[in-house]
């Protein structure tokens, strides 16, 4: 069960209206990096997720809140709206050079949304949910929701200095602090289901005897002209304390050259083929 406030989580305000800004808030709203994106990789994690409830329950508090997040941003988007013109005569009687394409705004927000938000990104393409990250396994999840959130805050900071109105400025500045604090909260689940050392690697349940343990721990170097660059990835000992990294430069391939040899008859191949 969900409840709603009337009030937005926090104030909105649009100090000068502008179309084009409107139409980028719209990555925030149904890009990638967007709200809806963040609200429903949460919402479906939290409905698969099994064992400790309290994460479940963090889970669910949180895809909450993405959903006022798209709330206010919807919101943002309709004040920038405010002065949008209604009309074709109404836009070319400014100037209809400079405002022929409507000053860089999107014409969707004119032609089917009536000056308000849409779920989709700042081309105006809808967001179609398969960039929504959810696979039963908390730490997997928390790693791709550590990814969310940064590229949220990526996004939120650029918008921050694309405009120089006081009013959006302020509530962007509530969004990257939201999107650092996401990053915290997702980071410390991870620590309390033990750090990275217990938790790698993901899933930590799949049997060693699975896995073919000689190729998990080398950096391997494709480069034909330069040695392997040194660095943590392959010096010292593993992430997950099983094993040390090390460095294979350009391997010989142990695999077959992939031959499929002749086609089937009746596999609707040229004759040439079979």
């Amino acid at each position: 069960m969900f409840q709603h406030s009337s009030k937005l989580q926090y104030p909105v305000k649009v100090d000068a209206p502008d179309p084009q800004f409107a139409m980028l808030l719209q990555q925030a709203i149904g890009g990638v990096e967007g709200e809806i994106r963040v609200a429903m990789q949460y919402f479906f994690q939290a409905m698969g997720a099994r064992g400790d409830d309290r994460i479940r329950d963090l889970l669910m508090s949180t895809a909450t809140e993405e959903l006022s997040h798209i709330e206010m941003l919807g919101h943002a988007v309709a004040l920038n709206l405010e002065g949008a013109p209604v009309s074709y005569q109404e836009e070319s009687a400014k100037d209809p050079i400079i405002n022929a394409i409507l000053g860089g705004a999107n014409p969707r927000h004119l032609l089917s949304s009536g000056l308000s938000a849409m779920p989709v990104n700042a081309n105006g393409v809808p967001f179609d949910m398969s960039h929504v990250y959810a696979t039963g396994n908390i730490a997997a999840d928390m790693m791709a929701n550590v990814a969310a959130e940064s590229g949220g805050r990526v996004l939120a900071s650029r918008l921050y200095n694309w405009t120089d109105d006081k009013g959006m400025k302020d509530f962007l500045s509530f969004l990257i602090a939201r999107d650092t604090y996401h990053q915290q909260q997702w980071l410390a689940v991870i620590e309390e289901l033990g750090g990275l050392e217990k938790n790698l690697p993901i899933p930590n349940s799949t049997p060693e005897a699975h896995e073919a343990t000689e190729h998990s721990y080398y950096y391997l170097n494709t480069l034909t002209d330069k040695k392997a660059p040194e660095g943590r990835w392959n010096t010292g000992p593993s992430l997950d304390g099983r094993a040390e990294y090390s460095t294979r430069q350009q391997p010989e391939p142990e695999g077959q050259e992939p031959s499929l040899g002749k086609a089937r008859k009746g596999s609707g191949a040229q004759n040439e083929q079979m």
